[in-house]
């Protein structure tokens, strides 16, 4: 039986209506999951009830991470935040934990589960960690546009077999002071924290890149998504 794994479903604010990249859905598909997406919510009851029901959990893109959940006012150049969505992965994330799932995080994933386990964020880089590595790239996604250097030692070295690779990437919010119980597994040129892992757990990983755009051709995705889905059987 396949692992079914949870995606956190995107909000579009305009439209006032749920929605979802293909390429999270069909990445864990390829890698042999079935991913279902999840129902907006904050009901303590019906969280509960899919941390038991799901193999694990996949923390999408999306909004900024309100900074009130790290003890901060936002900067005119923090964007809108999702209340919803803050309070549902708030939520989950230590159900999860609880009953020690597999969970992965990209971009907003990895700020979440940063922010979820007592760190902070950066609420904007270009304003609070200026640099010339190019965080935020313009169209297509399916290319490198800088490196990270993988740390040894680390789960996310283990998995990819590498000590540098290229990654896409488009954000401007990212990890700033590291969770207690997270430690970083991989860093730009720049210094910034571009992977944390838990080191307790089975899988509890999260990327500040994109490789739901790349997997069609990426070897370094598509290991990532195997090692997560292998995970949750």
């Amino acid at each position: 039986m396949k692992p079914a794994i949870g995606l956190i479903p995107l909000w579009d604010d305009e439209k006032q209506s749920l929605w979802m990249l293909p390429g999270y859905a069909d990445a864990l598909a390829q890698a042999g999951a079935l991913p279902v997406t999840l129902p907006l919510t904050s009901s303590e009851e019906d969280l509960r009830q899919i941390a038991t029901s799901i193999d694990g959990l996949l923390l999408t893109g999306g909004h900024d991470v309100s900074p009130r959940y790290y003890g901060e006012a936002p900067l005119p150049q923090c964007g809108t935040p999702c209340p919803a969505r803050d309070q549902m992965e708030l939520a989950l994330i230590p159900l999860m934990l609880q009953q020690h799932k597999s969970i992965l995080g990209i971009c907003r994933g990895i700020q979440m589960l940063n922010v979820a386990l007592g760190g902070t964020l950066y609420q904007d880089l270009n304003v609070q960690h200026p640099s010339a590595v190019p965080h935020r790239m313009q169209p297509p996604y399916d290319r490198a546009i800088h490196q990270v250097r993988i740390l040894p030692g680390t789960k996310l070295q283990s998995i990819l077999g590498l000590t540098e690779m290229g990654v896409n990437s488009y954000h401007h919010q990212a990890v700033h002071q590291l969770a207690p119980s997270l430690q970083a597994s991989a860093l730009s040129p720049d210094g910034l924290v571009e992977a944390v892992e838990h080191p307790t757990e089975r899988f509890v990983l999260a990327v500040q890149w994109h490789p739901e755009f790349r997997y069609k051709t990426d070897a370094p995705s598509q290991l990532l998504f195997r090692a997560f889905v292998t995970a949750c059987q």
